[in-house]
């Protein structure tokens, strides 16, 4: 088996904040850092390097909204959809800054009743609302709008002033969120939630538009992830999806040991989205005791191998790929993390 890692978040986005690396004990992610092949790239979201691998082409948005319908159990079709994710928008200062459902928890019945709502005042627009997850909204457009959005994964915790939709078709969808702001601001659920002491869902961030693609590259023979983007793309390639296990030798044993198998780590990014450092680092502690540990352990073994990881940070896309022999190079010195920032 060759296992590719894909772990957006890794190093820390601040490359300034070097203290976050103080007393980390990574013993096995530095030795495959240090002892694969080493290539750098521009840097990539994480939707934008998994869109690429599958070659799905980008259309204004890489078209993240249909990809992860058809993970939720939809049905795309030949429309197009945007992701259209319920959101708690407060005012700092002179800007409103995006929270998403990382910080809040919102019911399907919730859910439902906020876009039956939304699908009443917007039906003229020729808008629906589809709540196929109570975090994960979706909406059908009648035309594919000339429009380019930001991912909701780079937009939260900050202000969403020059995030906003853009292209020809803009300023039409600017006010649209505008106008789903003010119905949701004062909509019974909302009051409901904040006299429970819940932040109000009074906003949907509109992002990820497009259609499905006719044809997929199958670049792996498995997906394991918890992402609804890398599990919908490998269902439209027709290879095998599967939740992400509880760590790498849950995998191996359930796995098998054939062909390029890609496993989605996703919780770094997650934390780093929010600034929160202490969670960042509990997480990657214990990513290298159930992934990385594991995998160097199999691979030295021979039952893996290759093993390819790749950190996705804002400096741009930093991949290893190490073989078995590969650690036996013992000129390749190992480096701290740190070094990697």
């Amino acid at each position: 088996m060759h296992c590719q890692l894909l772990v957006p978040a890794l190093p820390w986005p601040e490359p300034d904040f070097r203290d976050i690396y103080r007393e980390l004990k990574l013993p096995a992610l530095e030795r495959l850092l240090a002892k694969g092949r080493q290539q750098r790239t521009d840097a990539r979201t994480t939707e934008a390097w998994l869109c690429e691998r599958f070659d799905v082409e980008r259309q204004g948005d890489w078209p993240v909204a249909p990809y992860c319908l058809l993970a939720d159990g939809g049905e795309p079709g030949t429309h197009y959809w945007l992701r259209a994710d319920p959101v708690h928008l407060k005012l700092e200062g002179n800007h409103l800054v995006l929270a998403d459902s990382g910080v809040f928890r919102v019911s399907q019945r919730e859910a439902r009743i906020l876009t039956d709502s939304l699908n009443a005042h917007f039906s003229s627009d020729g808008l629906i609302f589809r709540p196929l997850r109570p975090e994960r909204w979706y909406l059908r457009a009648e035309r594919s709008p000339a429009l380019e959005t930001s991912a909701l994964p780079e937009v939260v915790g900050k202000g969403i002033d020059s995030l906003l939709p853009q292209g020809a078709d803009g300023p039409t969808w600017r006010a649209r969120l505008n106008d789903a702001q003010m119905l949701l601001h004062g909509h019974a659920i909302n009051m409901a939630r904040e006299e429970a002491g819940l932040l109000p869902i009074n906003g949907v961030w509109a992002w990820g538009g497009g259609k499905l693609q006719s044809a997929l590259s199958a670049p792996f023979a498995a997906v394991w992830s918890d992402a609804a983007l890398a599990l919908g793309l490998a269902q439209a390639a027709r290879i095998a999806a599967y939740t992400l296990p509880d760590g790498a030798a849950d995998l191996l044993r359930r796995g098998g040991s054939e062909g390029v198998g890609l496993v989605l780590l996703d919780g770094l990014r997650k934390a780093a989205q929010y600034g929160d450092a202490d969670g960042w680092r509990k997480h990657l502690e214990d990513l290298e005791r159930d992934w990385f540990a594991p995998l160097l352990e199999a691979l030295a073994q021979g039952r893996v191998g290759m093993v390819s990881l790749h950190a996705l940070g804002p400096e741009g896309v930093h991949s290893a790929e190490v073989t078995r022999g590969d650690l036996r190079r013992f000129w390749r010195r190992v480096k701290p993390l740190a070094d990697l920032a």
